[in-house]
């Protein structure tokens, strides 16, 4: 029986003991009595706390019915924060403040890429100036995700448009200038797949250069590298798909043993979302590659405790309301695959999720609704406990965002977790309620059918290779734009209550001017010319690791020293091949 069905049979044989549960809560006498005296312990230990108007509250807040069977659906079913199944959260207290007032790591992670690295690394400087945690998340420029040096043919344009230009070792040393690596406090997520490996080895590389070797270990963050939603989804995949597992692979073997504080993969349903899929495709999607990968792993004689909890998740947020519960039944059926298929303990059981507001859902018409939209959103994120989170910009449909409204989309979260009462006093204050458990009941039983229909096309792979989950994302972006254009679906500002265009002002474009491109095509040839004596021997000996069947990310750490992106990338395509499309 394949993973998939075999998790499938999990979730329902979880569900058939919870239910189980409930009945001897409500008919064993012994066992209710010893349920009644862990609650009654339980309600008695949870803390207090006082709000700012001086009413008490618990810190927890937990069923108030005393019927024994809804206190064993609760224990059993959704878990205390912390507990398996991890349905209200992995961490017991998520954004409270803890033992003697301290302060959370704030969850709200910046996202930010424009220009140069220098630009980039201004704008994070700028966002992160009264964080007390600096979590940085990395957008690239064309060239970057495809691989490409910004001196290729045809690219010049795209330098630093988007994101930032990321050429060599030395761009990513100033990119991340000013920062201390090492610290506990700093975290790096790079928004990057196909060139993944290559992209974090100058990461490391440029981590040593700064702060010496005893720095790899104390680096903290993540790398995108999900290979499997760009061919499903995105496009942004290099390589053909046997060879970009394998080096996935290799990445993920050598930071599971080298960087232990480093997350090697971002399994992302965000960009699956983003392309058109229902939020049930989504989740479905982004879970089974997540399976397929542990499978992967495995299969490399990794162990699941080693690596699995340092994989990662990233799923969009948007305006639908499957969105109320969609991570939380993520996380139970991650938490029920990896114990009861996988064997995996508890730490690799728990889903670490960075969540983003819906790109798809702004618009440009009356774009400061925008504000609005991303307000809603990352409610309903945080209402979902993720783990950190990035909340998009309102001039985002127009331009790479400008310092006004990156601000204002970061003060959103601050406002939202600071200022308002809603997360700061009391875990699980919105759970519980009869919409939250018919929406988790639908969201489960409507995954695992997606479950059964991949496993039925014999797996991720074999259903990738088939185009099913593109297929399916397809038809339901055309529906979302068919709903859209008869206005089943309303867009305020759009399709319904529209503003007028000549009352339309668009907001400032930023664009990365000419000079600057031509700075980074020469600063990319001088660092060619200084280095075109090692770089060839270097492209050899990495060549003929790829061959040799060594490992790949250990070897990138030494040829990014003095190759760029492009030349690596030229090289492996002649090893590997390039990727080609199933059409």
């Amino acid at each position: 029986m394949s993973a998939l069905a075999r998790i499938c049979e999990s979730v329902e044989a979880h569900a058939r003991f919870v239910r189980e549960q409930i009945r001897r809560a409500r008919e064993d006498s012994k066992f209710r009595a010893a349920l009644l005296k862990r609650w009654r312990a339980i309600r008695a230990s949870i803390a207090t706390v006082q709000t700012p108007t001086g009413i008490e509250l618990p810190t927890l807040a937990l069923p108030t019915s005393n019927d024994p069977g809804e206190i064993a659906r609760y224990l059993f079913g959704e878990g205390f924060p912390g507990e398996f199944p991890f349905v209200n959260s992995i961490y017991r207290e998520m954004y409270l403040p803890g033992s003697g007032g301290r302060m959370p790591e704030e969850p709200t992670r910046l996202f930010a890429g424009l220009g140069l690295a220098e630009d980039t690394n201004e704008r994070f400087h700028y966002l992160t100036q009264h964080q007390r945690s600096i979590r940085l998340s990395t957008a690239f420029d064309g060239p970057t995700l495809y691989g490409m040096d910004s001196d290729a043919d045809g690219v010049f344009g795209k330098i630093g448009e988007g994101g930032v230009a990321i050429d060599t070792v030395e761009d990513m040393e100033r990119l991340y200038d000013r920062f201390a690596l090492g610290d506990e406090r700093l975290s790096v997520s790079m928004t990057i797949n196909g060139p993944a490996p290559i992209i974090l080895a100058m990461y490391v590389a440029a981590a040593q250069r700064r702060f010496g070797g005893k720095v790899i270990r104390k680096l903290r963050g993540t790398v995108q590298a999900d290979i499997l939603k760009e061919v499903q989804a995105q496009n942004e995949i290099i390589f053909p798909l046997e060879a970009s597992l394998r080096f996935l692979a290799d990445m993920v073997a050598h930071t599971t043993e080298h960087l232990p504080r480093w997350y090697p993969i971002s399994i992302s349903g965000y960009h699956i979302g983003e392309a058109g899929a229902t939020p049930v495709q989504q989740a479905a999607y982004t879970l089974s590659n997540g399976f397929t990968y542990v499978e992967l792993f495995r299969g490399r004689g990794l162990a699941v405790d080693r690596f699995g909890p340092r994989l990662s998740f990233f799923l969009d947020c948007g305006l639908d309301v499957e969105y109320v519960a969609l991570a939380r039944v993520c996380r139970k059926l991650w938490a029920i695959g990896m114990r009861d298929v996988f064997g995996a303990g508890e730490a690799a059981q728990r889903l670490k999720l960075h969540t983003q507001t819906s790109g798809r859902s702004l618009i440009a018409l009356g774009f400061k609704n925008n504000l609005t939209r991303t307000a809603i959103e990352l409610f309903l994120a945080y209402l979902n406990a993720t783990n950190s989170c990035h909340s998009n910009s309102a001039d985002e449909p127009f331009t790479t965002p400008g310092e006004e409204y990156v601000r204002l989309a970061a003060h959103a979260q601050s406002i939202l977790l600071e200022e308002t009462g809603l997360f700061r006093h009391m875990m699980n204050l919105f759970t519980g309620s009869p919409g939250m458990r018919i929406l988790e009941e639908t969201l489960e039983k409507a995954i695992l059918e997606e479950f059964r229909t991949i496993d039925r096309l014999g797996g991720v792979l074999a259903a990738t290779e088939q185009r099913y989950q593109r297929s399916q994302i397809q038809e339901a972006a055309h529906l979302y734009e068919q709903q859209t254009g008869d206005g089943t679906r309303p867009i305020i500002g759009l399709n319904r209550y529209p503003a007028s265009t000549e009352s339309f002002v668009e907001p400032k474009v930023v664009r990365t001017p000419r000079s600057r491109k031509q700075l980074q095509v020469d600063r990319l040839r001088k660092f060619k010319h200084r280095h075109r004596h090692q770089s060839a021997r270097a492209l050899d000996e990495l060549a003929g690791v790829v061959e040799s069947g060594g490992n790949v990310f250990a070897e990138l750490l030494k040829t990014v020293e003095c190759c760029s992106l492009g030349q690596i990338t030229g090289r492996l395509f002649e090893v590997v091949g390039r990727f080609r499309p199933s059409v």
